[in-house]
C-alpha cells in the first residue's frame, strides 16, 4: 500500500527578506520556521530544506540498514545516523554525507562495511538523491 505524506510551506515576502513556516501536515509533528538566511548562512532556531532533507535521509538509511543487518542475522542494538546535506547558494545541494555509528554484536567490520554501503545504495531517499554525491563513514562501536 502506497503512503503519501504531505508538508506545506507558507512564505511571505521576497527571498532575501521573507520568511515562512513549514508544517508537517501528515503527522502534525511540527511547524518549523524557515528563511533564506537560515538556508544560506545558518540561523539558530530556524530550519531549511537541506536540514529537512538530512532528516529524511538519516531516517531512511537507518531503516534500510537496520533491515539489512537483521536479514544478515545481526540485528543492530543501536544505530546513530547523521546525514549532513551541504548547500551552496551558487550551486545548490552539493552532497549528503552519512555518518553512522552502530552497535552490532558479533559482526566483522568487513561485513558491516559491505552492508552499510549496500544500504546507502538501496535506501529510497538515496535513490531519490541520485543527482548528488552521497558519501558514507560507518563505524562499529
Amino acid at each position: 500500500m502506497a503512503v503519501t505524506s504531505e508538508s506545506t510551506t507558507l512564505w511571505t515576502g521576497d527571498l532575501a527578506g521573507g520568511a515562512g513556516t513549514t508544517t508537517l501536515d501528515s503527522s502534525k509533528a511540527a511547524e518549523l520556521p524557515v528563511s533564506w538566511a537560515a538556508r544560506s548562512q545558518g540561523v539558530a532556531g530556524m530550519t531549511n530544506p537541506e536540514e529537512l532533507l538530512g532528516a529524511a535521509h538519516s531516517a531512511c538509511f537507518a531503516m534500510a540498514f537496520s533491515n539489512m543487518l537483521s536479514e544478515f542475522g545481526s540485528p543492530p542494538q543501536s544505530l546513530h545516523v547523521t546525514a549532513a546535506v551541504t548547500f551552496d547558494p551558487a550551486e545548490g545541494i552539493t552532497g549528503s554525507h552519512l555518518l553512522v555509528n552502530a552497535q552490532v554484536a558479533g559482526m566483522s567490520d568487513s561485513d558491516f562495511q559491505s552492508l552499510a554501503s549496500e544500504a546507502k545504495t538501496v535506501c529510497p531517499v538515496s535513490r531519490a538523491l541520485v543527482g548528488i554525491p552521497i558519501t558514507l563513514e560507518a563505524s562499529l562501536a
